[in-house]
């Protein structure tokens, strides 16, 4: 999925000082986003207080939309670098291609993980034929400095691993949780999970100490630590837990993110993710010369143009130890 701003503003994120290294609440609240023709999403990182939540850099949360007369998503060819994206749906169906030729339709509880590398372009959209609603989460993965020029990678997992007990259901999407691992390829230790809980259950989620975590709560309303969260927000938790409290106050579901801090600092552009103001100008002077990225075939449409850059880019702080 492509951030579609007209005018986005080059961001630093990563770095040690702006990871809790002991347990917080910190509610973030999102912000409207339009999506193509007629999706709009719920923007909740980067955040104007929060940048990462480990590796994890963007995340969108969109829906659930009743597209039955609409034609749902309709993302056209865009290019991304430097990051890993990870579509996950709970309702509807997207249609992926991909300049390597991929062309994959993922369903709900279905993982699409797309590696970028040093460059990727790829298209999204609604299949002609889609089911009436579309309910789904878009999150980035920034990828580690030595892992930058790898090359580009798409991955479908149809069936993922669980965690099931006391009224809780988990499907480990990436990463490592509980000792259950998902198949999905990742560069740095870090957690995604879909944990779908029937109204008044509760547990106990074992949870890694050197990990910071946050909370996107997908549907429903659920209380995490405490704290009762509902859809168009995302609850950063900060590291230094063990475990983590969860009682549904209805049938809900929620991801939980997590991942050992981000150590590097990085420049995200549009759907560039590079470490300079240098980086971003060369990749988006790739995409506008129509080098590096290849094409998309199949897609009814024009790919996107490149936004303007800002005036001054913005420059990272280097690596912090």
């Amino acid at each position: 999925m492509s951030n579609l701003d007209v005018k986005p503003a080059a961001t630093v994120c990563g770095g040690r000082q702006d990871v809790s290294a002991a347990p917080v609440h910190e509610l973030l609240t999102a912000r409207t986003v339009p999506l193509g023709e007629s999706t709009q999403v719920r923007r909740l990182l980067p955040n104007l207080g929060r940048r990462m939540v480990g590796a994890w850099c963007f995340v969108d949360h969109y829906g659930p939309d009743d597209i039955a007369q609409e034609p749902g998503m309709q993302v056209p060819p865009h290019p991304h670098t430097g990051l890993q994206t990870v579509s996950w749906l709970h309702e509807g169906e997207v249609l992926h291609r991909d300049s390597l030729g991929s062309k994959q339709t993922v369903r709900p509880r279905e993982l699409g993980l797309m590696t970028s590398g040093r460059g990727i372009s790829h298209s999204e959209e609604s299949p002609r034929e889609h089911a009436r609603y579309l309910h789904g989460a878009q999150l980035w993965v920034a990828l580690p400095g030595t892992d930058l020029d790898i090359p580009p990678a798409f991955e479908h997992h149809p069936e993922l691993p669980t965690v099931t007990g006391s009224g809780l259901h988990a499907t480990v999407i990436l990463g490592d949780l509980d000792g259950t691992v998902s198949p999905g390829t990742t560069y740095t230790p870090l957690v995604g999970a879909d944990l779908t809980l029937s109204e008044g259950a509760s547990a106990r989620l074992p949870l890694q100490p050197d990990f910071e975590y946050a909370a996107l709560p997908m549907s429903g309303s659920t209380d995490v630590d405490g704290v009762r969260l509902t859809p168009g927000s995302m609850l950063y938790l900060g590291a230094g837990r063990t475990e983590l409290p969860l009682h549904a106050t209805t049938d809900s579901s929620l991801m939980l993110l997590g991942g050992e801090p981000f150590a590097e600092r990085i420049v995200m552009f549009w759907n560039f993710v590079g470490r300079s103001g240098e980086d971003i100008v060369e990749a988006r002077e790739a995409w506008r010369t129509g080098t590096r990225f290849g094409e998309v075939h199949g897609y009814a449409g024009p790919r996107l143009e490149a936004p303007a850059l800002p005036p001054t880019p913005l420059k990272p702080r280097g690596r912090e130890r």
